[in-house]
């Protein structure tokens, strides 16, 4: 089946942020975008790798922290 294609407004919905953002990762070339005719699309699976490549997993502390009185 063919991935779903997002307009940069979609991806910003999705994204949680401003339209500038996504036409900013299109411009920097920063995520995979299909061209059709002026129109920018963002296969949504591109969406998700984008998200899963930049996501920082916690760190555990190297030692316990001290409550405050």
């Amino acid at each position: 089946m063919a991935d779903r294609l997002l307009s940069v407004q979609q991806v910003a919905e999705l994204l949680g942020t401003t339209v500038r953002f996504p036409r900013r990762l299109v411009e920097e070339r920063r995520i995979t975008f299909v061209k059709v005719g002026r129109h920018v699309r963002v296969p949504e699976s591109a969406v998700a790798a984008f998200v899963e490549a930049n996501t920082v997993q916690p760190v555990a502390p190297l030692r316990p922290l001290r409550a405050v009185a």
